[in-house]
């Protein structure tokens, strides 16, 4: 068993309160856990208007399994355009 975690860093433009962002970071959650299967969270930022993390978890039976789905992942969240994708970091064990 293999279990893959990333953090993603991003920037909610336009936001103009925490309701907003959390809408935005709601929409982007339940995409991700519906196409991807994926455990997600938001893990930062929560008291800002504009920045956000949020922590994605997958099992897999092999490592390039779960780095290959957790990329997948965060390409999404770029291509939703509703947040910019900071940065990211993916870790294997």
């Amino acid at each position: 068993m293999v279990v893959g975690a990333a953090r993603v860093s991003l920037q909610v433009h336009g936001s103009q309160s925490l309701k907003a962002k959390r809408g935005v970071l709601r929409s982007i959650t339940r995409r991700l856990q519906n196409r991807f299967n994926l455990s997600v969270a938001e893990v930062g930022g929560q008291g800002t208007w504009q920045s956000a993390e949020i922590g994605l978890a997958t099992v897999a039976n092999e490592a390039v399994t779960a780095r290959r789905r957790l990329e997948k992942a965060i390409a999404f969240v770029e291509d939703l355009h509703l947040a910019e994708v900071l940065g990211q970091e993916v870790e294997i064990w």
